[in-house]
């Protein structure tokens, strides 16, 4: 088991440097406007443009800066740890603003995650025992309807209902937990809802067909012939082995949701790490956009490592392989 753990660590560095060499690359290389111009003004001399071009590191080669940027990133800089630079449209650093805006998308990737595990376990478990009722069609209805309904549609479609004509939620924006609890849930629970309804899909469809599977297997026709109950059946045997490989889907989603929730974000106007990488994007901020893209990667890769340590505990045969 060690050795599996350490052969997955060892991997999710290698990813990291993959990807961290990607986007460099695409972001400091490849561009054809230079950094250097949002600080020069618009009538640089050259000795102005050679200074800048220094105290931005950009006069050594690509693969020289890149080395300096990994150095800052696990060593950090004068802003402190990790060293992420400083942002070229605002002239401040990134470390404390992506460290803000990591927890609004945390929280709204947490919020999330906790209901369409609730409701897609529970739409897909009761479809399973239920099939080809008029229930069970009516909530594969329901994933269909969430799956191919576009996020930032059905946001703006709950806004104005349950905001502009109902006057049920605050609206858009983000109120911080810590200064106020209940107007950061009434603020938070349109997103989430919106979020939790795209995974709430996939995961009742994906324990609905696992479900499926596992009431035909011989050891649950043995257990119901045992005496047990079929709620015994269903929680302790059907639906623990049925969930097994939704830890492997929610370990991924909830990784790639940071990445992901960028529509959302906008949709309801949160200062998360979607709409801070879409202004940088935008304002062509190349060190923001490497920052989170980078965190962003660390993110998805650990929580790849975290679904592959769960799986080798639930199934020791994968350790073998």
């Amino acid at each position: 088991m060690g050795r599996y753990i350490i052969r997955r660590v060892l991997w999710v560095i290698v990813v990291m440097i993959v990807v961290t060499f990607l986007a460099f690359l695409v972001f400091y290389v490849l561009p054809s406007s230079k950094p250097e111009n949002s600080f020069v003004g618009k009538a640089p001399t050259p000795e102005l443009i050679a200074q800048v071009r220094k105290d931005l590191g950009l006069n050594h080669p690509a693969i020289v800066q890149y080395g300096l940027f990994v150095k800052r990133l696990f060593l950090g800089d004068k802003y402190g740890w990790p060293g992420l630079g400083f942002s070229y449209n605002t002239k401040s650093p990134i470390r404390d603003e992506l460290i803000s805006r990591f927890w609004v998308t945390f929280g709204l990737a947490l919020g999330a995650a906790i209901i369409w595990l609730f409701l897609g376990i529970l739409i897909g478990t009761i479809s399973a025992l239920r099939r080809r009722s008029a229930l069970d069609r009516g909530a594969m209805g329901f994933a269909l309807l969430g799956v191919s309904t576009p996020v930032f549609f059905l946001g703006i479609l709950w806004l104005f209902v349950f905001w502009k004509t109902l006057h049920w939620i605050p609206g858009t924006g983000y109120v911080h937990l810590t200064s106020d609890p209940v107007g950061y849930f009434t603020h938070m629970i349109s997103p989430w809802i919106v979020l939790a309804l795209l995974f709430a899909a996939i995961y009742a469809r994906v324990v609905r067909g696992n479900m499926l599977d596992v009431l035909s297997e011989d050891y649950i026709r043995t257990a119901r012939a045992k005496g047990l109950t079929e709620r015994r059946v269903v929680i302790k045997h059907a639906l623990r082995a049925a969930l097994t490989p939704v830890v492997t889907l929610f370990g991924l989603d909830f990784g790639i949701l940071f990445g992901g929730a960028v529509v959302t974000e906008k949709v309801f106007n949160l200062p998360g790490l979607g709409n801070y990488i879409l202004d940088a994007a935008f304002q062509l901020d190349i060190p923001v956009a490497l920052a989170v893209t980078t965190v962003t990667a660390l993110v998805v890769a650990i929580m790849s490592l975290l679904v592959d340590i769960a799986y080798a505990y639930l199934d020791p045969r994968v350790t073998d392989s």
